[in-house]
Protein backbone atom coordinates (compact mmCIF):
# COMPACT_ATOMS: atom_id res chain seq x y z
CA UNK A 1 0.00 0.00 0.00
CA UNK A 2 1.44 3.20 -1.45
CA UNK A 3 0.92 6.57 1.06
CA UNK A 4 0.83 9.76 -1.37
CA UNK A 5 0.56 13.30 0.56
CA UNK A 6 -1.09 15.54 -1.93
CA UNK A 7 -1.09 19.29 -0.29
CA UNK A 8 -3.54 21.27 -1.80
CA UNK A 9 -4.80 24.97 -1.51
CA UNK A 10 -8.05 23.89 -2.69
CA UNK A 11 -6.77 25.47 -6.54
CA UNK A 12 -7.65 24.59 -9.92
CA UNK A 13 -3.95 23.70 -10.04
CA UNK A 14 -4.20 21.69 -6.95
CA UNK A 15 -6.67 19.71 -8.50
CA UNK A 16 -5.01 19.33 -11.07
CA UNK A 17 -2.30 17.62 -9.62
CA UNK A 18 -4.57 15.45 -7.58
CA UNK A 19 -6.04 14.48 -11.00
CA UNK A 20 -2.45 13.57 -12.17
CA UNK A 21 -1.81 11.80 -8.83
CA UNK A 22 -4.66 9.01 -9.42
CA UNK A 23 -4.08 8.69 -12.56
CA UNK A 24 -0.44 7.98 -12.43
CA UNK A 25 -1.40 5.54 -9.90
CA UNK A 26 -4.58 3.88 -10.83
CA UNK A 27 -3.53 0.44 -10.48
CA UNK A 28 -1.86 0.68 -7.12
CA UNK A 29 -3.00 0.32 -3.83
CA UNK A 30 -3.11 3.68 -2.39
CA UNK A 31 -3.83 5.70 0.29
CA UNK A 32 -4.02 9.43 -0.76
CA UNK A 33 -3.60 12.04 2.35
CA UNK A 34 -4.84 15.58 1.11
CA UNK A 35 -2.93 18.04 3.34
CA UNK A 36 -4.26 21.56 3.82
CA UNK A 37 -2.42 24.14 6.41
CA UNK A 38 -3.20 27.27 7.36
CA UNK A 39 -1.64 30.04 8.86
CA UNK A 40 -3.15 33.40 9.64
CA UNK A 41 -1.71 36.64 9.16
CA UNK A 42 -1.75 36.70 12.59
CA UNK A 43 0.42 34.12 13.96
CA UNK A 44 2.21 35.58 17.25
CA UNK A 45 1.27 32.44 19.58
CA UNK A 46 0.96 35.13 22.61
CA UNK A 47 -1.02 37.41 20.84
CA UNK A 48 -3.08 34.79 19.35
CA UNK A 49 -3.46 32.95 22.93
CA UNK A 50 -5.04 36.72 24.66
CA UNK A 51 -6.58 37.97 21.40
CA UNK A 52 -10.27 37.46 21.55
CA UNK A 53 -9.87 38.95 17.40
CA UNK A 54 -6.98 36.96 16.94
CA UNK A 55 -8.54 33.56 18.14
CA UNK A 56 -11.46 34.33 15.81
CA UNK A 57 -9.38 34.51 13.04
CA UNK A 58 -7.99 31.31 13.67
CA UNK A 59 -11.15 29.55 13.96
CA UNK A 60 -12.53 31.07 10.72
CA UNK A 61 -9.49 29.46 8.89
CA UNK A 62 -9.59 26.56 10.54
CA UNK A 63 -13.23 26.18 9.54
CA UNK A 64 -12.47 27.38 5.97
CA UNK A 65 -9.45 24.28 5.76
CA UNK A 66 -12.05 21.56 7.06
CA UNK A 67 -14.84 23.09 5.10
CA UNK A 68 -12.45 22.45 2.28
CA UNK A 69 -11.48 19.33 2.12
CA UNK A 70 -15.00 17.79 2.78
CA UNK A 71 -15.98 19.23 0.19
CA UNK A 72 -12.67 17.81 -1.98
CA UNK A 73 -13.63 14.58 -0.45
CA UNK A 74 -16.89 14.71 -1.60
CA UNK A 75 -16.17 15.19 -5.18
CA UNK A 76 -13.35 13.11 -5.02
CA UNK A 77 -15.88 9.73 -4.27
CA UNK A 78 -18.39 11.42 -6.38
CA UNK A 79 -16.25 10.97 -9.63
CA UNK A 80 -13.78 8.65 -8.94
CA UNK A 81 -13.87 5.09 -8.42
CA UNK A 82 -11.14 3.03 -8.10
CA UNK A 83 -11.41 0.19 -5.64
CA UNK A 84 -7.50 0.50 -4.34
CA UNK A 85 -7.99 3.92 -3.37
CA UNK A 86 -8.47 5.33 -0.33
CA UNK A 87 -8.34 8.97 0.70
CA UNK A 88 -7.33 10.53 4.04
CA UNK A 89 -7.71 14.79 5.12
CA UNK A 90 -5.29 16.78 6.96
CA UNK A 91 -6.04 20.44 7.99
CA UNK A 92 -3.87 22.15 10.03
CA UNK A 93 -3.00 25.30 11.02
CA UNK A 94 0.91 24.53 10.95
CA UNK A 95 3.75 26.17 7.77
CA UNK A 96 3.30 23.62 4.88
CA UNK A 97 7.00 22.00 5.07
CA UNK A 98 6.36 21.50 9.03
CA UNK A 99 3.13 19.43 8.38
CA UNK A 100 5.02 17.58 5.86
CA UNK A 101 8.01 16.66 7.51
CA UNK A 102 5.43 15.68 10.05
CA UNK A 103 3.10 13.30 7.86
CA UNK A 104 6.02 11.88 6.20
CA UNK A 105 7.23 10.70 9.53
CA UNK A 106 3.97 9.73 11.17
CA UNK A 107 1.77 8.25 7.55
CA UNK A 108 4.94 6.96 5.87
CA UNK A 109 4.43 8.86 2.58
CA UNK A 110 6.04 7.43 -0.16
CA UNK A 111 5.77 10.27 -2.40
CA UNK A 112 4.45 13.93 -2.21
CA UNK A 113 2.88 15.19 -5.61
CA UNK A 114 2.33 19.14 -6.21
CA UNK A 115 1.26 21.56 -8.55
CA UNK A 116 2.97 24.42 -9.79
CA UNK A 117 2.20 27.49 -11.65
CA UNK A 118 3.59 28.19 -15.33
CA UNK A 119 4.50 31.63 -16.75
CA UNK A 120 3.62 34.93 -15.63
CA UNK A 121 3.71 38.17 -17.28
CA UNK A 122 7.17 38.71 -18.97
CA UNK A 123 8.73 36.23 -16.63
CA UNK A 124 9.12 32.78 -16.17
CA UNK A 125 8.43 31.63 -13.11
CA UNK A 126 10.26 28.05 -12.39
CA UNK A 127 8.34 26.70 -9.29
CA UNK A 128 5.87 28.34 -7.00
CA UNK A 129 7.08 29.65 -4.02
CA UNK A 130 5.38 26.68 -1.62
CA UNK A 131 7.09 24.34 -4.06
CA UNK A 132 10.31 25.53 -3.78
CA UNK A 133 10.10 25.51 -0.23
CA UNK A 134 9.30 21.85 -0.39
CA UNK A 135 12.06 20.83 -2.48
CA UNK A 136 14.38 22.82 -0.62
CA UNK A 137 13.52 20.86 3.01
CA UNK A 138 15.83 18.46 2.33
CA UNK A 139 12.70 15.53 2.30
CA UNK A 140 13.72 12.00 2.70
CA UNK A 141 10.84 11.13 -0.07
CA UNK A 142 10.86 11.93 -3.77
CA UNK A 143 8.60 14.96 -4.59
CA UNK A 144 6.52 15.33 -7.92
CA UNK A 145 5.85 18.32 -9.49
CA UNK A 146 3.21 18.83 -11.75
CA UNK A 147 3.17 21.81 -14.26
CA UNK A 148 -0.12 23.95 -14.07
CA UNK A 149 -2.75 22.48 -17.04
CA UNK A 150 -1.08 19.85 -17.85
CA UNK A 151 -3.14 16.94 -18.74
CA UNK A 152 -2.14 12.95 -17.68
CA UNK A 153 -0.07 11.21 -20.18
CA UNK A 154 1.13 7.67 -19.28
CA UNK A 155 5.27 8.84 -18.91
CA UNK A 156 7.17 6.43 -21.88
CA UNK A 157 10.47 8.39 -21.83
CA UNK A 158 12.02 9.42 -18.29
CA UNK A 159 15.37 12.02 -17.97
CA UNK A 160 17.56 11.94 -15.48
CA UNK A 161 19.78 14.82 -16.10
CA UNK A 162 23.30 14.57 -13.97
CA UNK A 163 26.68 15.30 -14.02
CA UNK A 164 28.00 12.53 -12.36
CA UNK A 165 29.48 14.30 -9.80
CA UNK A 166 27.76 12.69 -6.83
CA UNK A 167 27.76 8.99 -5.71
CA UNK A 168 24.81 7.38 -6.49
CA UNK A 169 23.15 4.85 -3.75
CA UNK A 170 20.38 2.39 -3.97
CA UNK A 171 18.12 4.72 -1.47
CA UNK A 172 18.54 7.87 -4.55
CA UNK A 173 18.01 6.14 -7.67
CA UNK A 174 14.90 3.62 -6.06
CA UNK A 175 12.59 6.10 -6.66
CA UNK A 176 12.99 6.48 -9.85
CA UNK A 177 13.83 2.96 -10.70
CA UNK A 178 10.76 1.88 -9.24
CA UNK A 179 8.48 4.54 -11.07
CA UNK A 180 10.23 3.55 -14.21
CA UNK A 181 9.41 0.00 -13.98
CA UNK A 182 5.80 0.81 -12.72
CA UNK A 183 5.19 2.54 -16.01
CA UNK A 184 7.08 0.56 -18.39
CA UNK A 185 9.35 3.82 -19.09
CA UNK A 186 12.81 4.46 -20.67
CA UNK A 187 15.50 6.31 -18.66
CA UNK A 188 17.82 9.01 -21.04
CA UNK A 189 20.30 9.16 -18.69
CA UNK A 190 21.99 12.90 -19.50
CA UNK A 191 24.91 14.86 -19.16
CA UNK A 192 25.65 18.64 -20.29
CA UNK A 193 29.15 18.28 -21.90
CA UNK A 194 31.16 21.20 -19.74
CA UNK A 195 34.48 19.46 -20.16
CA UNK A 196 35.96 16.81 -22.95
CA UNK A 197 36.21 13.73 -20.83
CA UNK A 198 34.61 12.68 -17.60
CA UNK A 199 37.34 11.74 -14.81
CA UNK A 200 37.82 8.47 -12.96
CA UNK A 201 35.39 9.42 -10.11
CA UNK A 202 32.45 10.20 -12.94
CA UNK A 203 33.47 7.52 -14.87
CA UNK A 204 32.82 5.52 -11.42
CA UNK A 205 29.52 6.88 -10.73
CA UNK A 206 28.23 6.71 -14.17
CA UNK A 207 28.63 2.54 -13.82
CA UNK A 208 27.37 2.51 -10.79
CA UNK A 209 24.24 4.29 -11.80
CA UNK A 210 24.07 2.02 -14.85
CA UNK A 211 24.52 -1.18 -12.42
CA UNK A 212 21.22 0.04 -10.54
CA UNK A 213 19.08 0.53 -13.54
CA UNK A 214 20.38 -2.93 -15.45
CA UNK A 215 16.62 -4.25 -14.97
CA UNK A 216 15.16 -1.12 -17.45
CA UNK A 217 15.80 0.53 -20.61
CA UNK A 218 18.79 2.70 -20.25
CA UNK A 219 20.44 5.14 -22.51
CA UNK A 220 23.31 7.63 -21.80
CA UNK A 221 23.17 11.11 -24.14
CA UNK A 222 25.58 14.02 -24.18
CA UNK A 223 24.53 17.06 -25.09
CA UNK A 224 26.90 20.18 -25.81
CA UNK A 225 27.09 22.95 -23.55
CA UNK A 226 25.67 25.53 -25.89
CA UNK A 227 23.65 27.75 -24.05
CA UNK A 228 22.69 27.59 -21.09
CA UNK A 229 21.85 24.69 -19.18
CA UNK A 230 18.44 25.10 -18.74
CA UNK A 231 17.98 25.69 -22.82
CA UNK A 232 20.37 22.44 -23.32
CA UNK A 233 18.09 19.96 -20.81
CA UNK A 234 15.10 21.84 -22.21
CA UNK A 235 16.26 21.21 -26.17
CA UNK A 236 16.67 17.48 -24.83
CA UNK A 237 13.60 17.50 -23.67
CA UNK A 238 12.35 19.00 -27.08
CA UNK A 239 14.18 16.57 -29.01
CA UNK A 240 13.41 13.33 -27.44
CA UNK A 241 10.12 13.55 -26.29
CA UNK A 242 10.65 13.67 -22.78
CA UNK A 243 8.03 13.14 -20.87
CA UNK A 244 9.29 13.05 -17.16
CA UNK A 245 12.05 15.33 -15.86
CA UNK A 246 14.29 13.57 -13.05
CA UNK A 247 16.87 15.35 -10.65
CA UNK A 248 18.83 14.74 -7.50
CA UNK A 249 18.49 17.64 -5.28
CA UNK A 250 21.86 18.94 -3.71
CA UNK A 251 22.37 22.27 -2.36
CA UNK A 252 25.17 23.42 -4.48
CA UNK A 253 23.66 21.39 -8.04
CA UNK A 254 21.73 22.28 -10.48
CA UNK A 255 18.49 22.21 -9.27
CA UNK A 256 19.65 23.85 -5.92
CA UNK A 257 20.71 26.80 -8.29
CA UNK A 258 17.52 27.17 -9.69
CA UNK A 259 15.56 26.71 -6.33
CA UNK A 260 17.77 29.76 -5.15
CA UNK A 261 16.82 32.03 -8.27
CA UNK A 262 13.39 31.33 -9.03
CA UNK A 263 12.41 34.23 -11.56
CA UNK A 264 14.66 33.34 -14.23
CA UNK A 265 14.36 36.49 -16.50
CA UNK A 266 15.03 35.23 -20.42
CA UNK A 267 15.16 31.45 -19.82
CA UNK A 268 12.79 29.29 -21.74
CA UNK A 269 13.16 27.03 -18.78
CA UNK A 270 10.36 26.45 -16.57
CA UNK A 271 8.67 23.11 -15.80
CA UNK A 272 6.49 22.38 -18.98
CA UNK A 273 6.90 18.53 -17.99
CA UNK A 274 6.42 16.86 -14.75
CA UNK A 275 9.41 17.02 -12.59
CA UNK A 276 10.61 14.50 -9.74
CA UNK A 277 12.63 15.47 -7.61
CA UNK A 278 15.03 12.73 -5.65
CA UNK A 279 16.70 13.75 -2.31
CA UNK A 280 19.85 13.45 -2.69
Amino acid sequence: MKNILLPTDFSENAWNAIEYALKLFKDDECTFHLLNTYTPAIVHSRFMAINTEGRLLEDACHSASVSGLENLLIKLQGGHHNPKHYFNTISSFNLLTEEIKEAIEVRNIDMIITGTKGASGLKEIFLGSNTVRIIKSNLPCPVLVVPENFKFERPREIALVTDFMRNFDASIIEPLKQTAIQLEARVRIMRINETEELSKYQKSNLSTLEDYLSEIPTSVHWMPYFASKAHVIQSFIEELGIDLLAMVYHRHGFLGELTREPVIKNLAFHSKIPLLVIPG
